[in-house]
């Protein structure tokens, strides 16, 4: 199944159990009614963790009914925090959501040694954008989390993003390595680092899926681009997944996308036992709505 725009990942939640997501300090207004939507439209169980009085208000105002839902009274942020991170390590959720909580501190609860959520992978921040201007749904890596990745960093975040993609139907996803060229140059880093990716993925050692790399932007995901540079490969202009170089390229490039491109987004955390709904202050309602849809239909 080729995915098209984000709402065509609710019909991955057909056949699916319905999952339990745990809010961390969920008297934050936005996620708040992000997950009781989800709720209402059936694609999940909410597990509210928090104060009480805020999140009844925040209902209230915004027309939500709570009955049926589990509500933990839990003033404390960082209790709340903790609370919510065991309940999903236990089992007594099926995945974590940031409320109205630093990341720092939610973080801090899921790499916990004894009842976090770590897996000796390293977290990344995986994003799937909707853009008018191209033919499916185009995923970017890593944009939030890990600041100057070294290639074996890389590896794990492609391995990351893949596995997702992998859950999602996309079972052979295309990868492109990103770098301001697409020849290798030993002064540019990242044009190395995805030369020895595409290797990597040749030999079987990065598997299910197809790397390419140096891949400028343009190229990437416009066809038309390689063949006018004379670049042949099986990736350019049917990208799924954009591999970021950096923080800084992968920042800026998630923001043009939403707030120049007027693209849709979903977004998570990979690499622990569940996927995490990080999202960013900045990003609306419907986008915490649709990560929260993105991170049902992964776990």
């Amino acid at each position: 199944m080729e995915l098209r725009h984000l709402s065509d990942l609710r019909k991955l939640l057909e056949n699916k159990p319905v999952r339990r997501l745990a809010l961390a300090a969920a008297q934050d207004p936005q996620s708040l009614v992000a997950v009781l939507k989800a709720g209402q439209d059936g694609f999940i169980i909410p597990v509210l963790i928090g104060s009480s009085n805020e999140i009844s208000q925040i209902s209230e105002e915004c027309g939500y009914d709570l009955a049926g839902y589990t509500v933990i009274d839990e003033k404390n942020v960082d209790e709340a925090t903790r609370i919510a991170v065991q309940m999903v390590s236990s089992g007594d959720a099926d995945f974590l959501m940031k409320g109205k909580v630093g990341t720092s501190t939610l973080l801090k609860h899921v790499l916990n040694k004894e009842y976090g959520l770590r897996t000796g992978n390293l977290l990344s921040h995986f994003a799937l954008f909707e853009v008018e201007t191209y033919h499916k749904l185009i995923s970017v890596t890593d944009v939030a989390m890990n600041i100057s990745p070294s290639l074996q960093d890389k590896i794990s975040i492609v391995n990351n993003a893949v596995g997702c993609l992998n859950r999602l139907g996309i079972m052979l996803p295309k990868v492109a390595v990103l770098g301001a060229v697409e020849m290798v140059n030993e002064s540019m880093q990242a044009t190395m680092d995805a030369a020895l990716l595409s290797k990597m993925n040749q030999r079987d050692q990065i598997q299910n899926c197809i790397i390419d790399g140096p891949l400028a932007f343009d190229n990437a995901i416009s066809l038309e681009s390689a063949i006018h540079k004379g670049i042949k490969s099986e990736v350019s202009g049917d990208t799924d997944l954009l591999l970021m170089p950096d923080i800084e390229v992968g920042n800026v490039l998630y923001k043009s996308m939403v707030f120049f491109a007027r693209a849709k987004v979903a977004s998570v955390i990979l690499g622990a036992k569940v996927p995490i709904v990080l999202t960013s202050r900045s990003d609306s309602e419907q986008a915490k709505y649709d990560s929260i849809i993105l991170a049902a239909a992964s776990s």
